[in-house]
């Protein structure tokens, strides 16, 4: 995190633990501060400046954050992170990955 990231975390982290209780309360007892901050910085505010941003707009936003929109992202992100042709060698790879053609079997 950069600094500026870092003070306005320590600023609104009893928001934020908050909002990591409510996730528990709904029972996803994984979710942690750093993994909704981060939902905050790299989703919600991504076109903003946070460091511009007023302490209770900051404080806002964590708090309208759903389960199901953090749940959402973090499935879109786990997905974009994976590399599921990684077990396949590269003469498998090809295999799955050229056309092949059909017979018409009649």
């Amino acid at each position: 995190m950069t600094l500026q990231f870092e003070q306005r975390f320590i600023q609104v982290l009893p928001a934020v633990e908050s909002k990591k209780n409510e996730f528990h309360l709904y029972g996803y007892s994984t979710v942690t501060e750093e993994e909704i901050w981060a939902y905050c910085i790299r989703k919600k505010w991504r076109k903003k400046d946070v460091g511009s941003m007023k302490l209770h707009e900051i404080v806002n936003s964590i708090f309208q954050i759903t389960p199901a929109e953090f749940m959402t992202y973090t499935q879109i992100e786990e997905q974009r992170g994976s590399d599921w042709f990684s077990d396949l060698n590269s003469e498998e790879l090809q295999i799955l990955l050229s056309p092949q053609k059909q017979e018409n079997k009649l």
